[in-house]
């Protein structure tokens, strides 16, 4: 028996359930990109204004390839489960906020008419770093990706993220419901920013008059967004089936931890954010700047290290007192790149990192963090790098982490164990990698892929790593930093 509207009286007591008239629910958000990390995060926000009874806040979701989620969630009314777990404890909450699932392959044109309706007032996205089809070394669109040159050869059937949005905001002009905000929650610094760009990009060879009106009246803010969301197994799966009595195959799994900064500009009528734990502000940036510095930048350095050393999962990795001495000296480096908001104390903001990274409740997958590095490198490791290199300052243990993800491209862990790259741009890496034994040549072509150029003293750091990790493995690398 599945999860779903006939069952949730079933469920035991102390489970959060609905208690707002989902049946008078109006879409007034859609979402591109609705897997896990959405399911945990904004959705639960939007949860929390339909519960206030602002009733105006429901979600099409959108999947920009697989029918899986729709799939999952259809049959479930749209039910879903939010699994907190912090240590021995978990708190379990049905999120009733998604109305309807899309598969955007299958029907472009249905997106299309969601984002141009006049219930919908904000359209959010999470699609990663790599959805947004842009060439890192220029800002543009990537002239040479197949799907955006369909895309930018007609919008009949778009394929893309920027063309989904500019066939959505053409119809919205044209049947004239007004403007809406444009939200990016992917960890990209500048999100926002980026993502107009894309879509004005898209939008200007096809209509220049409708560029002009993107521009002037749809809003584009930048956000950050943290909560560590593991991927889901089948054993969660059949584990949380034994404590509701009904099977939830699209239930998430997270941590208590939530925060959501957002950039207070907005382009028509958006659900009380502050009321709801969402902070609202002028600078975003700092904010940014440190999430993607401290929490995201050691999370790919222990992905690289720990993956390589055969550690399954985060906790694991910092358990070692080595590594988590190793955490410790990455944030020394990345911090004095911070310019830290009011508000936010780096000490106790790294505490509460590491105390999350011990969260065994988690089950967080080194291979999980470790999925598309060449999209996440440039603005979690190289950018404080590059800063710290610009002062004269040192940089080898942020060095050590980008030697591990340069080590990581040989698909094979210091135990010899095998395993695929699960990157976009795998094949290249690949090619990269088999191009040349010389270890220089090899950080040379891996880092030009990603648009890094390194000085000749970053360079022989880097090589230096990348053949110590080959030589005595990673822990060994780790234990250096044994205080």
């Amino acid at each position: 028996m599945r999860l779903s509207q006939a069952t949730l009286d079933r469920l035991p007591a102390d489970v959060v359930r609905p208690a707002y008239d989902r049946a008078s629910v109006r879409p007034g958000v859609v979402h591109l990109g609705i897997g896990a990390f959405h399911r945990a995060h904004q959705a639960t926000i939007f949860e929390a204004a339909l519960a206030s009874g602002d009733l105006r806040w429901g979600i099409i979701g959108v999947s920009l390839r697989s029918p899986q989620v729709r799939d999952q969630l259809v049959p479930q009314d749209g039910l879903y489960t939010v699994v907190e777990r912090d240590g021995s404890d978990e708190r379990l909450q049905v999120i009733g906020a998604i109305v309807d699932v899309l598969v955007a392959p299958e029907d472009p044109s249905a997106v299309v008419a969601a984002i141009a309706s006049p219930e919908t007032h904000l359209v959010t996205l999470t699609v990663t770093e790599k959805g947004y089809k842009l060439d890192r070394a220029t800002g543009s669109l990537q002239a040479g990706d197949p799907d955006i040159v369909q895309d930018l050869a007609s919008l009949d059937r778009p394929r893309t993220v920027p063309g989904l949005l500019v066939a959505g905001l053409a119809a919205r002009r044209a049947a004239g419901p007004g403007p809406l905000t444009v939200m990016s929650c992917d960890n990209l610094p500048h999100n926002g920013t980026l993502l107009r760009s894309a879509v004005l990009a898209m939008a200007q060879p096809h209509d220049p008059a409708l560029a002009a009106w993107i521009a002037a009246e749809v809003a584009f803010p930048q956000t950050m967004v943290d909560r560590i969301v593991p991927a889901t197994t089948d054993d969660d799966i059949a584990r949380l089936g034994q404590t509701l009595g009904v099977t939830d195959q699209a239930m998430v799994k997270a941590e208590p931890f939530l925060q959501w900064v957002v950039e207070d500009k907005f382009a028509g009528a958006r659900p009380d954010l502050a009321a709801f734990g969402v902070q609202l502000t002028d600078a975003v940036a700092p904010w940014e700047d440190a999430k993607l510095r401290l929490l995201n930048g050691a999370h790919s350095a222990i992905a690289y290290l720990g993956g390589l050393a055969g550690l399954d999962f985060v906790h694991e990795v910092v358990a070692i007192p080595a590594a988590r001495a190793f955490v410790e000296a990455l944030w020394d480096e990345s911090a004095t790149t911070l310019d830290p908001p009011a508000g936010l104390d780096l000490t106790a903001y790294r505490a509460a990192l590491m105390a999350r990274f011990a969260n065994a409740a988690l089950q967080h997958r080194t291979r999980q963090i470790a999925m598309d590095g060449s999209q996440k490198l440039p603005q979690r490791l190289l950018a404080p790098i590059a800063e710290r290199r610009a002062k004269g300052l040192g940089v080898d243990t942020l060095a050590l982490a980008v030697a591990a993800w340069i080590r990581w491209q040989s698909g094979r862990t210091d135990m010899g164990e095998a395993f695929a790259i699960d990157d976009p741009i795998a094949d290249r890496l690949g090619s990269a990698v088999a191009g040349t034994a010389d270890t220089g040549a090899r950080v040379d072509a891996l880092l030009g892929l990603l648009g890094f150029t390194t000085d000749a003293d970053l360079h022989a750091t880097l090589v230096a790593a990348v053949d110590q990790l080959a030589q005595v493995g990673a822990l060994a690398m780790l234990e250096r930093y044994r205080r």
